[in-house]
């Protein structure tokens, strides 16, 4: 599909390069499209110089114009409410303290950090929980600085695991990725790096390039975890793009963030969920909203995701059944949710509740 933009030549359309360069970034350009709403030609006046407005007219085409609460319009059209002062109090910028000491690197758990590499993205995402970055601009780590995160992790030999994220770290330029994915590959107790990248749903053409699949599939294991939010996402460049990483033997795991209003509804999560198993994308992680200041809007209760999570169960089979988390602020760790299908014990003997809500009994014992 490519509404609004159906005179764009094909061989156009599929270049990442002419996507970012003709990102949509103000209210006279989205007006060309479709009618903004009072609250969103709000929005996007009061947010200026604070959340940036920006989205590749990939992303753009999948809203529909004559649905305001579109899910696709809701993550990438800023509304008043993001700068609404009562309400975003309740929110941190940085509510699981990744700023430390060594700028853009974060090592929360003892065998993984996070690399911080840029604050450019391709579509600033309404929800992001790093919202707090981009008033910097957009720019990427130094040469200095990604040296300093390397020699970090090369003197630290408990890591095993690198995540590199942004802002969009695919973003980066050959010669930089080069540079980090070749570091990273001399240091002996480094086995696994992940890209946090939603090039995939943002702009997929980027991955229509064999030089970055060259670089990719060169320094494997390379692990990419994306960020499908909703069905309406999953387009047939998401599908082409996600299979060219997978020929280049590179997996591909998805993090979905719950957000009201998007896809807070257990049809949505379900139709979402077997739409990435057909395009062979791994549900990972359904993610309770984080709360970060200029996205508390968005979030929901836990029991909306409690209700989610026993609705997908009995419903698809288990490999695409995510893991439902919330991230713990100040930078307490990831703690999984599930329902509770323990109804009874006595012992040994246990009352389930099985996903169909018939009561179950069992019981084992030590042998």
């Amino acid at each position: 599909m490519r509404r609004f933009f159906e005179n764009v030549p094909i061989k156009l359309w599929r270049d990442y390069s002419w996507q970012i360069k003709n990102r949509i970034k103000t209210k006279e350009e989205i007006e060309r499209y479709i009618k903004l709403l009072p609250e969103e030609v709000e929005g996007i006046e009061r947010t200026k110089g604070i959340y940036p407005l920006a989205i590749t007219p990939h992303y753009f085409s999948l809203i529909d114009p004559e649905d305001p609460n579109d899910p696709v319009r809701l993550q990438c059209i800023p509304r008043a409410v993001e700068v609404d002062e009562k309400l975003q109090s309740l929110g941190e910028p940085d509510p699981f303290r990744e700023e430390g000491s060594l700028p853009g690197l974060t090592h929360r758990y003892e065998d993984r950090v996070l690399l911080n590499v840029t604050t450019f993205c391709a579509v600033y995402c309404r929800h992001c929980m790093r919202k707090r970055i981009f008033v910097q601009g957009e720019r990427s780590r130094t040469k200095e600085e990604l040296k300093a995160m390397i020699d970090y992790i090369r003197k630290h030999e408990e890591i095993r695991d690198v995540l590199i994220s942004g802002g969009e770290p695919l973003s980066l330029s050959y010669e930089k990725l080069n540079y980090i994915l070749s570091e990273l590959r001399k240091i002996k107790h480094v086995e696994i790096v992940r890209f946090g990248t939603r090039l995939l749903v943002l702009a997929p053409q980027r991955f229509f390039d064999n030089t970055l699949l060259d670089i990719l599939e060169k320094y494997s294991p390379i692990w990419i975890n994306t960020h499908f939010n909703h069905p309406k996402e999953i387009t047939p460049e998401s599908q082409e793009a996600v299979e060219k990483l997978l020929r280049r033997g590179i997996p591909v795991n998805n993090q979905t963030v719950l957000l009201k209003g998007v896809n807070d509804d257990p049809h949505t999560m379900l139709e979402l969920f077997r739409k990435l198993l057909r395009i062979k994308v791994k549900p990972q992680y359904l993610f309770h909203c984080d709360p970060v200041k200029g996205a508390i809007h968005f979030r929901t209760s836990i029991d909306k995701g409690i209700e989610i999570m026993e609705y997908l169960r009995g419903r698809i089979s288990g490999m695409g059944i995510p893991t439902y988390a919330v991230d713990l602020p100040g930078g307490k760790g990831k703690v999984p949710l599930i329902p509770n299908y323990v109804l009874e014990r006595d012992g040994d003997r246990f009352i389930f509740r099985s996903p169909f809500g018939e009561r179950v009994e069992y019981e084992i014992k030590d042998i």
